[in-house]
């Protein structure tokens, strides 16, 4: 489960669709209310509110049920209740239910989210009246029928006190923390939706049940469902199904704490283990429902810009004053905060960081945004919301903060309000919110006359919301049946002359949105040895400028054609993912090409990036998770430094960024780049021969200088470890540990292990996941993975888990028992029969998605396979027995042959000790 505790939502409106109406037959008592957009609002008689969101172009459904509570709601003593029972409720019902056995078994994507003003549960399933039955019942005994019981609440507890643990170990998390516990000294804002620590571990087991049972209820949700559904009969099943809950006969209270204006700068200082500096300032800015957060929007959106290209990234990080630069909009049910932080290194001056701030924002009323700004930063904005909008399933999580923020139709009133935004309302908020006694990042400062900001209410819902237009219509899309053998009929392969090849799904989309990827190889594993940082580099500045375009053009041109285009690049290939409309498809495709081939490689930017990089890398030091993770590779891939599949260490990436230059990256890109080697994949509403000739005229004749061969993976004998590594004052450990198997996914035990790992560790509700973090509460993340190459035979059984480090020793000591078991006794039949209905689920989920489709037909050409492949494994997986896979995972697994790299704080905690 996953709380939402960066708090700053960067606001990612959505576009609407509009739907026919059809004549439709109401249960008894349900009464149909506003409707926008293609979402229709429904109201039943036990208060429930349900929002439907047809969508006959999509082949899942997505049901989220949405409770109007979250760390808001919470009293003295309580901090991290509603979070706490977020995680209670995905464990047993009343009656026996388990949740996370219930969803893994139906291979739905789900989970459950908790933030200031509410907690919500989705879950995300193939189309079926059978599933939408299941996930209705579900969501009915979730609200009524869970057990909050003492023996639950002590193993879930240690779960969520380890998320916190984790949570310590960010510096700009905990930072952030301690800035809005000052800017609000009275509202629960102020307060982490986690909790404290002390809170999560006493809180009193009738208070929870209390807090269950008061808010939890039919007139405090919301409910969410987006698909193929038939109205009339899903409005018939939730008047079945939860409709039937009685309506509570006690009465909500009303928060109505108010923060009051603030009367002076704040600060708050952090001082812990780590490496750089972190900066936060934040002032008071509106909740969502008010007019002016559209025009802080568009203003964040002038500041920072798409691709590093507003005032605030130029004064900052182009100038080599701060490494990165960001800005977030608090958009809740109350006022809240607008911030902006930066990462600086140990060089780099705090106090210049802050003035620069502090100017470029007091600039905006000195030098007024041009229009060219405004529009930059408006169409940025809405057109990220249209393209959220061609997925009905985000379209229904959207409504989960909308909702919470007072009325789901506020989504629209934000989206037209970022609309009308004028560079006179950018400066009329700037000199409104961004005072100084309005700020929180300094010290106090006397103030003879205080120059206070009263933050304004949002307006009456019904006045805001009477007869309010919206401009919003998208197209319907199609439906392909998920199975491989049906898909593979619809797509078209060719090559090129050069050998490129392009492989073509045409279908009717939402929106008339496409996805495509570009991807070129090259090199070989003599040539790109010792290369890694010029590759790295040459990259990660694609981006930064072409021979005829700026970093601000480029950006520019995307927004012109609205395309989101992302082009990178690594040692051994390079590519440019594509997500834009049937329309603007082919102009995306030659600009995605032209930033490929054409990079200018602005000496500026690759000091810019080149020192980003290194500081990344030099804060890394105290991180438990890449220690260990370095470690283990290490010892998994003992390769010689000159190797290209040697990992190399933090040490050593530095070393090569330290020395490389810009005329290697740009030797680098020279010698290699070409599309001798690649593919093109389309999915999406498209003219198949109009991607064929932009095909060729773009990619058919560029060559690469130098020859290509792929660099398979190799299996080496690994000495066994057991490693520890301290970590001071990190709360969270990392225990890591893997097994390095010789063998490829053609290898006849291969569909095995695959079945095998995601029973040991592959789901929550699998053999580690279960011990270690549900009966155990010992971890908030525990679970197995399994991987095998196309190429080579370097295969790999790993386990990850995170826990307090005193409970380290009990993670370890877990793993290897569930080992042990699982070879000695073996698997059961019904794991093995869940385990087969799950994977197909999940398989066919990936499938029925364009944008994952297009991400799996791009893996297969680079093998050099068709979607056949997945039908033979979907078949075989089918077909595996009981005996096939305990053979398989005895065969493959021994414990012996462990290596193990555990990371934290293990000399405070007092285990692990020599």
């Amino acid at each position: 489960m996953k709380i939402q505790r960066s708090l700053l939502r960067f606001a990612i409106p959505v576009l609407l669709l509009s739907i026919v109406a059809r004549a439709q037959t109401l249960p008894p008592g349900v009464e149909k209310r506003a409707s926008m957009a293609g979402i229709t609002e429904y109201a039943y008689p036990n208060g429930l509110r349900v929002l439907l969101i047809p969508d006959t172009g999509s082949a899942t459904l997505t049901v989220n049920m949405t409770y109007l509570v979250g760390s808001r709601h919470e009293g003295y003593g309580e901090t991290g209740m509603a979070h706490l029972l977020e995680h209670m409720n995905f464990i047993l019902t009343t009656d026996g239910r388990s949740i996370k056995q219930e969803l893994t078994n139906h291979g739905a994507r789900f989970n459950g989210t908790t933030s200031y003003d509410r907690t919500n549960y989705y879950e995300t399933v193939q189309a079926s009246d059978d599933n939408l039955r299941w996930a209705l019942s579900l969501e009915a005994d979730r609200m009524i029928k869970m057990r909050i019981e003492k023996e639950l609440l002590d193993t879930e507890m240690t779960v969520v006190r380890n998320e916190f643990e984790r949570g310590e170990n960010s510096i700009s998390n905990v930072l952030t923390e301690r800035v809005l516990s000052t800017a609000f000294l009275w509202h629960n804002y102020g307060k982490s939706t986690i909790g404290s620590r002390q809170d999560i571990e006493r809180v009193p087991i009738d208070r929870l049940a209390a807090f269950y049972r008061k808010y939890y209820q039919p007139d405090n949700a919301v409910l969410t469902i987006a698909g193929p559904i038939d109205v009339t009969k899903t409005l018939a099943m939730i008047a079945e199904i939860i409709g039937s809950i009685p309506k509570p006969t006690r009465k909500l209270d009303v928060t109505y704490t108010v923060e009051p204006p603030q009367d002076g700068e704040r600060y708050v200082e952090l001082r812990r283990v780590g490496k750089g500096r972190n900066l936060v300032v934040a002032w008071h800015t509106p909740s969502f429902a008010h007019p002016d957060d559209g025009a802080i929007e568009v203003m964040e959106g002038i500041l920072v810009g798409p691709g590093g290209t507003g005032r605030l990234y130029k004064a900052l990080v182009d100038s080599k004053k701060a490494l990165s630069v960001s800005m977030g909009i608090m958009e809740l049910h109350d006022p809240g905060l607008t911030t902006v932080s930066a990462t600086l290194n140990d060089e780099q001056s705090i106090d210049e960081v802050r003035r620069v701030i502090s100017d470029t924002i007091s600039d905006l009323v000195r030098n007024p945004p041009t229009k060219e700004e405004v529009d930059r930063a408006k169409n940025a904005t809405v057109q990220r919301m249209e393209r959220d909008f061609t997925s009905s399933q985000d379209l229904a999580m959207s409504m989960t903060d909308s909702a919470a923020s007072g009325d789901w139709r506020l989504l629209f009133t934000n989206f037209e309000e970022i609309k009308r935004a004028t560079a006179e309302d950018v400066v009329r908020v700037v000199k409104t919110y961004f005072k100084d006694s309005n700020r929180t990042v300094g010290v106090y400062t006397p103030d003879a006359a205080p120059d206070r900001v009263s933050v304004p209410d949002a307006p009456a819902m019904d006045q805001l919301l009477r007869d309010f237009p919206t401009s919003v219509n998208v197209s319907e899309g199609e439906v392909l049946d998920p199975e491989a053998a049906s898909l593979e009929k619809r797509i078209s392969r060719l090559k090129l002359p050069s050998g490129f090849k392009v492989t073509l799904l045409p279908k009717g989309s939402r929106g008339d949105v496409v996805n495509a990827e570009i991807s070129v190889r090259f090199g070989n594993e003599s040539l790109l040895a010792g290369k890694q940082a010029a590759a790295q580099l040459a990259g990660s500045l694609l981006m930064r400028g072409t021979s005829t375009m700026t970093r601000q053009q480029i950006q520019d041109a995307m927004q012109k054609i609205n395309a989101r285009i992302g082009v990178s690049g690594g040692l051994s290939s390079a590519s440019a993912t594509i997500e834009t409309t049937s329309a603007n498809l082919i102009p995306a495709i030659r600009l995605a090409v032209q930033i490929l081939k054409d990079p200018i490689f602005p000496e500026s930017d690759f000091e810019q990036i080149r020192t980003q990089q290194i500081n990344g890398l030099d804060r890394s030091r105290t991180d438990p998770s890449t220690l260990a993770n370095e470690a283990l590779q290490s010892n998994l891939s003992p390769f010689p430094r000159s190797d290209v599949r040697h990992p190399r260490t933090i040490d050593e990436q530095i070393e090569d960024l330290r020395k490389v230059t810009l005329a290697d990256v740009k030797a680098f890109h020279k010698q290699f780049y070409g599309a001798s080697q690649g593919e093109m994949v389309v999915v999406g509403k498209f003219v198949p021969d109009d991607v064929r000739k932009v095909a060729e005229e773009t990619l058919g004749s560029w060559k690469s200088a130098s020859p290509y061969a792929r660099i398979a993976s190799k299996y080496l004998p690994v000495e066994v470890i057991n490693r520890k590594i301290d970590t001071p004052d990190k709360e969270n450990s990392q225990w890591n540990a893997a097994i390095r198997l010789q063998m490829n996914d053609t290898d006849p035990d291969y569909v095995a292990m695959v079945v095998a790992n995601y029973i040991m560790g592959g789901s929550i509700s699998s053999r580690i996941s279960d011990r270690i973090r549900n009966r155990e509460g010992l971890s908030y993340d525990a679970g197995s993975s399994f991987s095998a190459p196309t190429f080579g035979d370097a295969a790999l059984f790993s386990v990850s888990v995170i826990s307090n480090p005193k409970n380290a020793p009990k993670v370890e000591a877990g793993v290897r028992d569930e080992l042990a078991k699982a070879l000695a006794s073996g698997f059961t039949a019904a794991e093995l029969a869940d385990a087969k209905k799950s994977i197909r689920e999940q398989r066919l989920n990936n499938r029925s998605s364009d944008s994952r489709l297009q991400s799996l037909i791009m893996t297969r050409d680079q093998s050099d396979r068709t979607l056949a492949w997945d039908e033979r494994i979907d078949a075989a997986i089918a077909a595996i027995t009981l005996d096939q896979v305990n053979a398989a995972f005895r065969k493959r697994i021994d414990p012996s042959k462990l290596s193990i790299v555990k990371a934290g704080d293990f000399k405070a905690a007092g285990v692990f000790q020599p």
